[in-house]
């Protein structure tokens, strides 16, 4: 035998010596304690970009990368497209530069702009030379670079026009930049961008499949500069290896039954990614829950959890009764589907888990609540006196529990291991020979202690 199963062995019949008939009375149990924790960054679907990191480690190519992810998508090719990338709104007054000459096209026309800049107000009006003699262009201005070089906004440098609409007596600013000039911009900030090269080019087919696939289609612009489409930097964010993935994969994009495909992707899927069923409620047969092993890299595979009594726990979802029960009921993937919290008032409260997240601040939805509760069991359930104290309790979301006993030297050493019911409900005989305090213990967290106590004379 092992030394550390011998010691579990040897504390287990130093703790469950039978004692003499009308030994076991129990003290009440303390409150249940409860562990908040969860696994993953972003909603879970797609590409996981710390599992593509993985990946690439073990030497996959950012082809067997996106199948992984992406499951019966093919490679395509995207068609020519110019996006119009909505950069800022409700601008009282903004400045457009050009280090050489530009142009700017108004009323149909397209005029010549010398280099420099030109502050636009509520009006957007600018002041041209055309033939004629100076006059002043207002309204739907569209300012073009003369010779690549890119204008800036405000300082920021973007490539492609810039269209300034007054509305209101406010300014829109609109990014007309073509599809691969976009993803210059945006990969960096999507990826970081020293990790490997296939990681990278994987990134690029996504965001340039994602960017197609999520034009809103219709009104003044196509997509947000920011994450409720994808995060677009401009040429500041530009940098040599991003701007190589996007060169190397220029034109590729993920299709499925012809059509485009919607590729979400997300930090970090904590071991399993989640299907769009789960997370949007619309069953979409390439984005299925896929096991992904490698994303254990990721500094939040699993958050470091915290504990919570149930009064702490109550507070948090704004319940008037403490908590005295919580259940993590599981999706079809594993990860989770709800949360269901019942309060000492009897009380029962279902909670979806992207509302704990949002309510939380959390970075994933897969959320759960680990429990421990020890205490005396019902009278029902007792075990004759004869044979010692019966104790019982709940262990749920937490690995490897144990029954733990209080040494003469004040140290808790493992008295004996449980198995659980699938609802997480455990009962257990205790006899010791003298007075003795135990404590359930699982992941690391234990339970207030009961103690069970052995009458003198019998000790």
């Amino acid at each position: 035998m092992r030394p550390a199963l011998a010691l579990l062995a040897a504390a287990a019949t130093a703790a469950l010596a039978l004692p003499a008939a009308g030994a076991g009375a129990v003290s009440a149990g303390g409150p249940p304690v409860f562990v908040l924790g969860g696994n993953g960054w972003g909603h879970g679907v797609g590409m996981s970009q710390w599992g593509a990191y993985g990946q690439a480690l073990q030497g996959r190519g950012y082809r067997r990368i996106l199948a992984h992810y992406y499951r019966g998508t093919t490679l395509g090719r995207a068609p020519r497209s110019v996006l119009r990338v909505l950069l800022a709104e409700g601008r009282a007054r903004v400045r457009i530069a050009s280090p050489e000459p530009f142009r700017v096209r108004a009323d149909g026309r397209t005029f010549r702009l010398p280099a420099g800049a030109v502050t636009l107000g509520p009006k957007a009006r600018v002041r041209v030379r055309p033939p004629g003699g100076p006059r002043w262009v207002r309204g739907d201005l569209l300012f073009l670079p003369a010779d690549g070089t890119p204008l800036t906004l405000d300082g920021a440098a973007y490539r492609g026009g810039l269209r300034v609409t007054a509305a209101g007596g406010r300014l829109r600013i609109v990014n007309e930049v073509r599809l691969e000039a976009y993803l210059l911009g945006v990969v960096p900030l999507e990826v970081p961008k020293h990790w490997p090269d296939e990681v990278l080019r994987a990134q690029a087919v996504a965001a340039r499949s994602y960017a197609l696939a999520r034009r809103l289609g219709s009104g003044p612009f196509d997509l947000y500069a920011d994450w409720r489409s994808q995060m677009y930097g401009g040429v500041a964010a530009e940098a040599p290896a991003t701007t190589r993935a996007v060169r190397d994969t220029a034109g590729e994009v993920l299709l499925y039954d012809g059509a485009i495909a919607t590729t979400f992707f997300h930090s970090t899927s904590g071991g399993r990614t989640a299907s769009a069923a789960e997370v949007f409620g619309d069953d979409v047969p390439y984005l299925v829950s896929v096991p992904d092993p490698w994303d254990r890299l990721s500094p939040l595979h699993v958050w470091e959890p915290r504990v919570l009594t149930p009064a702490g726990l109550a507070r948090l979802f704004g319940l008037a009764s403490p908590v005295v029960d919580a259940v993590t009921e599981p999706a079809p993937s594993g990860r989770t589907a709800a949360i269901v919290l019942r309060t000492r008032a009897g009380g029962t409260v279902e909670l979806v888990p992207t509302e704990v997240r949002d309510r939380l601040g959390l970075r994933s939805a897969w959320v759960r609540i680990g429990m421990l509760r020890l205490g005396p069991a019902p009278a029902a359930t007792r075990a004759p006196a004869a044979r010692g104290a019966t104790l019982a309790g709940v262990v749920r979301g937490l690995e490897r529990p144990l029954l733990e006993r209080l040494g003469a030297a004040g140290v808790w050493a493992p008295a004996r291991r449980l198995a659980p019911a699938a609802d997480g409900s455990f009962s257990v005989v205790v006899a010791p020979r003298e007075t003795t305090r135990f404590r359930l213990a699982a992941g690391g967290y234990a339970s207030a202690p009961v103690t069970v106590r052995v009458p003198r004379g019998r000790e």
